[in-house]
């Protein structure tokens, strides 16, 4: 696993702010990655598990954990949080959003779960052959930190072809606009889960933000899922 203090994340605001996502180069090592594709046959670390295309989210699968997380999973969501969350602030400030962020993440758990919004929503999820995750956002509830990473776990070209990351930005009274984000196995990519400001001619304005994966043409895909705040 990449050291935080490896990570630039001056580079990674500037690169959100600038296209809508950042990629991190192997936060996770390759037997980090196999480890964690590994617990999709482990039932009872998860929560529930959803078939997308039985609610018309795509094709494919994926499973939300349970309380207690994976410590290496606890460990990375923990750590990842407070330069987000700085630069989840800067973003609120921005956008005319008095709410801020507090800097540990075990503080903004506490307002989830006082909120009501108490089951965990790291998740992992498989693509096989012919499967593709439809462009969506993960809301979950009232309250919404408005950034997420997912981690591709396995490795492009070897362990399977297509299922590209897509980011979609609806720009207002503008064409929307797509970003293909290629990513290596062990690579993150940064990302906002609702909305972003934008910088135009006539001051900020706001960007809504949407992401799926594209279909996948061979082989079998696992991405791990870090989003910040819980589910009601």
């Amino acid at each position: 696993m990449t050291s935080l203090k490896e990570i630039d994340w001056e580079r990674v605001a500037e690169e959100l702010d600038a296209f809508g996502c950042a990629v991190i180069p192997g936060l996770l090592a390759p037997q980090d990655c196999e480890a964690a594709s590994a617990l999709y046959e482990r039932p009872a670390l998860f929560r529930s598990r959803v078939v997308m295309q039985q609610h018309g989210f795509g094709r494919g699968e994926y499973q939300y954990f349970a309380y207690p997380l994976p410590a290496s999973l606890a460990a990375l969501r923990r750590t990842l949080y407070p330069p987000l969350a700085t630069i989840a602030n800067r973003w609120q400030a921005a956008l005319g959003i008095d709410t801020r962020f507090p800097a540990e993440h075990a503080d903004y758990l506490a307002h989830c779960h006082a909120a009501g919004q108490l089951k965990p929503t790291p998740l992992l999820l498989r693509y096989r052959e012919g499967d593709y995750n439809c462009l969506h956002q993960d809301l979950y509830g009232e309250l919404v930190f408005p950034l997420q990473v997912a981690v591709l776990l396995s490795r492009p070209g070897i362990d399977f072809e297509g299922g590209e990351f897509v980011l979609t930005e609806q720009r207002p009274r503008m064409q929307s606009r797509a970003e293909v984000v290629p990513l290596s196995q062990g690579d993150a990519v940064v990302f906002p889960v609702n909305v972003r400001p934008v910088q135009g001619t006539r001051g900020v304005y706001r960007v809504a933000m949407r992401h799926g994966v594209s279909r996948l043409r061979r082989g079998t895909r696992h991405t791990l899922g870090v989003i910040f705040h819980d589910a009601g």
